[in-house]
């Protein structure tokens, strides 16, 4: 039995921002879900000279890429949330039914690639405004 899972059975969910997504997403690849922590220095004299750093507020950016179709509900989607600077509830889930965050983004980049001999595709960076859950999944 697999103890693994492949990036090609993960989901990205999409919806009007305030609701949790439940449209899939199949025109996207290489997606990468970003979670950092900005960091506190907390260092004292009782650390026997080791810095010490506690983590501070957290984000979450999701960056994938699409191929170029306007007729795809969830291109135009985001590419709409860009251009009004509005937001867009995403779900990225490591599988169906599995786990990930649900909330709020705001499109931040959408850059349109042109290589000569690929389909143009667009580049998407997604930042998480409104935090709704961590999906936990099974």
């Amino acid at each position: 039995m697999a103890t693994f899972i492949l990036g090609k059975d993960a989901k990205l969910y999409h919806g009007p921002a305030g609701s949790t997504p439940s449209t899939e997403m199949s025109n996207v690849r290489d997606v990468t879900l970003t979670l950092e922590a900005g960091e506190a220095d907390v260092t004292t004299r009782a650390n026997s000279g080791w810095r010490a750093t506690a983590p501070t507020l957290r984000e979450c950016t999701c960056e994938f890429e699409m191929v170029w179709d306007p007729a795809d509900a969830g291109f135009t989607a985001i590419k709409n949330a860009f251009l009004a600077s509005g937001l867009i509830a995403l779900k990225i889930l490591d599988k169906a039914g599995g786990q990930g965050p649900d909330g709020d983004f705001a499109i931040t980049s959408f850059s349109r690639n042109e290589a000569l001999e690929e389909a143009i595709t667009v580049s998407v960076t997604a930042k998480l405004a409104v935090f709704r859950s961590w999906v936990e999944g099974t």
